[in-house]
């Protein structure tokens, strides 16, 4: 059973979006709080969306200890919810809502393509005539 991976530090959180982006996964990502009640009431939810869908990605940022992370998503409500395809967010959701966040993994789980680097390359000799 896939589990949503708990962000320990900046560190990970950067391992984590570098290789799903390498990958072609939906990463989805939900900012919580130990202390927050709609986290509380939503989680299960979001740990049965984990499970369904192993082709994605599961985050789970508490914005207490890992705030800088917050921060950079200008988390201002718990839970906030993300879905991020190569590093760049595609859907937000805030607050404790089953079906919103059951549409937005619907959504965004797809594949995305392997994001590749792009080598330009010598112009053949028959463009340059």
């Amino acid at each position: 059973m896939t589990t949503p991976i708990e962000i320990q530090s900046i560190e990970q959180w950067n391992e984590i979006v570098e290789a799903s982006t390498a990958a072609g996964k939906t990463i989805v990502v939900d900012f919580s709080a130990e202390w927050c009640g709609p986290c509380k009431m939503i989680a299960p939810k979001y740990n049965e969306l984990a499970s369904l869908n192993p082709q994605v990605q599961f985050l789970r940022v508490d914005v207490d200890q890992q705030g800088e992370i917050a921060e950079t998503f200008h988390v201002s409500a718990m839970p906030t919810f993300f879905a991020i395809k190569s590093k760049e967010v595609v859907a937000m959701l805030r607050g404790a809502n089953p079906q919103g966040l059951t549409r937005l993994v619907k959504d965004h789980a797809g594949p995305n393509p392997p994001v590749a680097p792009v080598v330009a390359e010598e112009p053949s000799q028959k463009s340059r005539l």
